[in-house]
């Protein structure tokens, strides 16, 4: 089956059919590193490193960049507050990102360029563009000409009219046009800067990624992506300056923009105090709830992000680990488990993984259904294929329910001593298995006013237990996370 993606570009779904087909390129913007990145932040890498992952699955070579934005207004703002180096803050927040995108299981780029290693490429495409008529200095400034590029606007479909009041632009009497926007600026002495034909100074956002997309991709790549608020003026920029910077080749082939996250239905803000760090969310729901809740919808789609939408991801997933973990003693090879057919189509249509999650849903339920051994390590190995694909299931299924330990409240329960209240989660699943084994022995005697008292007991201390064929199985309920 055909990849087909939908080009923001041409306004249309395409097939996919990359310029060199040895050596597929994609390159997502990546964030700024000047403090914790919210969730938003986190839907980009998740969706486009699964597009990534699917790539690789048909081509030779591809080479994913996500680059890493490590001089910027915000982070010299942010170190002058701290009263800390500016590498001091870049360093501390990239490696904080870094973390956070690997337990959120997106796949990591095979490039990672940081803007400050690129400082002579940018420089030099600023010079080029000088050279051609694209660019001019003007007070230790290079800014791009906009009227030299006429396809300006193509991409956001807005009139230069309508972008010079979305972006704000700044109106400095050494502009041509208002419209126009920076490449190079002065430093100040307290300010990062280098050395450069116009004086000490630094980048511009824009040329960043244009130079590191260059350096590493190429001066035409296939897949250019990102949020769809990069749309303008961020990604217009990128075009603008590369096409002029490489003699009028096209600068991405697909353009791929993510929507945007709203809490509750309404946008997320500082204003509102309703902007969710993604590090503070990693610290009270598991990695994969989060997962799960990035790609549910559309990648084109807006995404609403509520605790009600938590609980329901927590909720699908507690249902297919509990399927794993019914056929625990189902022995499967992981080259057993291929990703399902009808899961990857699915993955092919412009990444539709709502319709991904329904096929996982239906290998679900045909894994309950299963009553002979071949028909349950079938749907076992598929179940876990899906799984590998998307970046789910992949934990031991008495793990999964079992990890919330942190939550369980002890109080109360005499026969755990205070300090074992504050001891490892190993000393509280035995005191669990003890109860459990306490509620069995009291239903094997007929006691059930003991075994309800014991099932009561465990509820308050947030522990759920389902009696099944395959005994009596407990996991933690986090009332944060779970319904």
């Amino acid at each position: 089956m055909q990849l087909r993606l939908h080009n923001s570009l041409t306004r249309r779904t395409e097939d996919f059919v990359p310029a060199d087909p040895e050596r597929v390129t994609m390159y997502v913007c990546g964030p700024t590193v000047y403090n914790y990145v919210h969730i938003g932040n986190a839907r980009p890498p998740v969706v486009f490193g699964l597009l990534a992952r699917l790539l690789k699955r048909r081509y030779p070579n591809v080479v994913y960049a996500r680059n890493i934005t490590d001089v910027d207004d915000k982070i010299n703002t942010a170190a002058k507050d701290a009263g800390v180096p500016i590498d001091a803050i870049t360093s501390r927040f990239a490696a904080a990102y870094v973390a956070d995108m690997a337990r959120l299981g997106a796949d990591m780029p095979d490039v990672a360029p940081h803007a400050t290693g690129h400082i002579s490429q940018i420089v030099a495409m600023c010079e080029r563009l000088i050279a051609n008529g694209h660019a001019y200095a003007a007070e230790g400034h290079v800014l791009f000409d906009v009227a030299s590029f006429a396809e300006y606007g193509r991409l956001s479909g807005r009139s230069t009219e309508d972008m010079i009041a979305g972006a704000r632009v700044e109106v400095a009497p050494y502009k041509k046009n208002p419209a126009d926007f920076v490449l190079w600026k002065p430093s100040t002495p307290d300010l990062p800067g280098w050395n450069s034909p116009w004086g000490r100074g630094r980048p511009g956002w824009h040329i960043e990624c244009s130079a590191m997309a260059e350096a590493h991709l190429g001066e035409t790549i296939d897949i250019h992506a990102g949020g769809n608020d990069l749309m303008f003026p961020h990604h217009e920029n990128e075009i603008a300056q590369s096409t002029c910077a490489h003699g009028g080749k096209v600068f991405a082939r697909y353009w791929l923009h993510n929507g945007m996250l709203t809490f509750d239905g309404r946008k997320m803000s500082k204003s509102l105090g309703n902007v969710l760090m993604l590090h503070e969310l990693l610290e009270k729901y598991p990695a994969e709830v989060l997962r799960f809740l990035l790609l549910k919808a559309h990648y084109r789609q807006p995404l609403d992000w509520s605790d009600t939408a938590l609980q329901q991801a927590r909720a699908t997933l507690d249902g297919w680990y509990g399927v794993l973990r019914d056929l625990a003693d189902v022995e499967v090879d992981a080259a057993d488990c291929a990703v399902p057919a009808d899961l990857e189509a699915a993955l092919l249509d412009d990444l539709n993984t709502p319709e991904a999650f329904a096929a996982i849903a239906r290998l679900a339920n045909a894994a309950r259904a299963a009553d002979t051994s071949t028909a349950k390590h079938a749907a076992k190995a598929a179940l876990l294929g899906a799984g590998e694909m998307l970046g789910i299931l992949r934990q031991d299924p008495e793990h999964w329910f079992k990890q919330d330990l942190q939550h369980v409240d002890f109080r109360g329960n005499d026969s755990i001593s205070a300090d074992a209240q504050a001891d490892t989660a190993v000393l509280k699943v035995k005191e669990i298995d003890r109860l459990i084994a306490a509620r069995d022995e009291a239903r094997k005697a007929r006691n059930f006013a003991e075994a309800d008292r014991i099932r009561d007991q465990l509820a308050a201390m947030g522990i759920v237990i389902e009696d099944s064929v395959h005994g009596t199985r407990w996991k933690v309920v986090n009332n944060e996370c779970t319904a």
